[in-house]
């Protein structure tokens, strides 16, 4: 493999890109108009504009793509995450083109994708799942008999898709069929799919999953887990690895359950396996058929390049290593930096950076997809950068995350670096007990502007003592700016 076309953009097409040419393997970039100026297009060796900002004129014009491809005759296709990562469509069309798909077989996207398809393809393989239908329910008195057998409270959730959409928490009997109802409408505009099923909800539970890699020769491996329990809308946006409530046993029973979820639909690549886990159980939730936005944190305790191994695969190489190979070092948290205003219910804040610099140091890692002086384009999900952190246990790592938030520089809009920075702080994160819940549990907004205020006070009380300091040992400077300081506490010592 020789030259790769990253079918997509930002942070991720960069982080492909740069694994690529470690590997003396060449790049082609495909961008949107509103993407000319990003990174990941100056980076790759080779660029071509497939049309307009929207992703539905560019990012998943399959044809477009393709064309690249054949004329700039490209060996493979990595399709990174989200767009068309999971389209089986897409892969065969790579495959019929003579052009190696970076990711798992179409069979298997269609079987995983679907999770009604999923559940049947895992059954012999006695994996524990969540009591729920086989099908998909098509009536409400279907979902009323159902409801009634499974008990309440129940989870109407879309066969297709994720995110959260299609998904209804049903408490009563009576409020079933307006419930269903909103899920298949909700599922069939999100996905063009409306079918649904219903499952039993898990009250309190926590969002473990697996990191699998299998080869073309029939060995696979898992590469531990993550811990995805902090969620807002039903979205990570902090992660890590490993998780602090699974014991040895336990995470090698959910490793060999993993593995066999990929065993059921034969699987090739990088993939992973969500479960949900309440006290001491865990239930198969689904399997995502590509790389993870939080990837790097296994990355970071397994010292494994997941892209590298991904094109390896994709080549036909054996893995290079066996299960008893692999440990964990240390601890790693991811914390998503999304352009949204956490004061504001998470609501989008798209804009120009106008200062922006991120954190560096020894463990710190960040991912990301712009410059200082971009725009946010309106057209695609508002994840700037990823910031990552390793440390030699959790307790350092969580440290160092704190510091690493305190040191990113982002002026122009708002983000979640202040969320991140209040979950961090909270004694729920810090003891381990928490849940996918954690936001409605903890997070108000009020809270968090306490929790700002006491690091504004802080910061002043700094200031202060380092001007004295100075006006004693050298004379006042204008210049003492507290060296780094994160714009969102900078923006709120100003206004004080």
């Amino acid at each position: 493999m020789k030259k790769i076309l990253v079918a997509n953009r930002g942070e991720i097409a960069l982080r492909v890109m740069r694994s690529a040419r470690e590997m003396g393997i060449r790049t082609v970039a495909v961008y949107s108009t509103a993407d000319r100026h990003s990174p990941h297009v100056a980076f790759a060796d080779e660029s071509v504009c497939i049309g307009e900002g929207p992703s539905a004129e560019s990012y998943l014009r399959a044809d477009k793509i393709l064309g690249v491809c054949r004329r700039l005759k490209v060996d493979g296709i990595h399709p990174g995450y989200g767009f068309l990562s999971e389209n089986a469509k897409f892969a065969r069309q790579a495959k019929a083109a003579g052009i190696i798909f970076i990711g798992p077989t179409p069979k298997a996207i269609e079987v995983m994708g679907n999770k009604l398809a999923a559940k049947e393809a895992v059954k012999k393989y006695a994996i524990p799942m969540v009591p729920g239908t086989d099908g998909a329910i098509t009536s409400v008195q279907g979902a009323k008999r159902a409801a009634d057998n499974i008990g309440y409270p129940v989870l109407i959730k879309a066969s297709a898709g994720g995110g959260g959409k299609g998904m209804r928490v049903v408490e009563r009997k009576e409020d079933i069929g307006e419930q269903m109802k909103l899920a298949v409408s909700e599922a069939a505009s999100a996905f063009g799919d409306g079918s649904v099923f219903i499952e039993k909800y898990v009250r309190s539970p926590r969002h473990i999953e697996i990191q699998i890699l299998a080869d073309k020769h029939g060995n696979m491996v898992h590469l531990f887990e993550r811990e995805c329990s902090i969620q807002r809308r039903h979205q990570k946006v902090i992660e890590e690895a490993p998780s602090v409530v699974l014991t040895d046993q336990l995470r090698e029973e959910m490793g060999r359950a993993a593995i066999k979820v990929a065993k059921s639909c034969r699987y090739v690549g990088a993939g992973t396996v969500e479960f949900l886990y309440d006290e001491g159980a865990f239930y198969f939730l689904e399997m995502n058929t590509r790389l993870q936005v939080e990837h790097p944190v296994t990355e970071m305790i397994v010292g494994v390049d997941l892209v590298k191994e991904q094109i390896r695969i994709a080549r036909g190489d054996k893995l290079r290593f066996k299960q008893e190979d692999l440990s964990i070092n240390g601890h790693a948290i991811e914390a998503r930096v999304y352009a949204e205003d956490s004061y504001n219910n998470f609501m989008p804040n798209i804009g120009k950076l106008r200062n922006y610099k991120p954190p560096h140091g020894p463990g710190v890692r960040v991912d990301d997809g712009y410059e200082e002086g971009m725009d946010i384009p309106i057209y695609y999900d508002s994840m700037i950068s990823k910031l990552i952190v390793h440390g030699s246990d959790r307790k350092e790592a969580i440290s160092k995350l704190d510091q690493a938030i305190d040191e990113y520089r982002i002026l122009g809009l708002e983000t979640t670096l202040p969320f991140c920075k209040f979950v961090l702080g909270h004694k729920s994160f810090k003891s381990g007990k928490f849940n996918t819940h954690f936001v409605a549990d903890h997070f108000t907004e009020e809270a968090l502007k306490k929790g700002a205020e006491a690091d504004v006070q802080e910061m002043a009380a700094l200031l202060a003592a380092r001007l004295v300091h100075a006006e004693l040992e050298q004379g006042f400077s204008n210049n003492d700016d507290l060296g780094s300081r994160s714009a969102w506490k900078e923006n709120r010592l100003t206004e004080q």
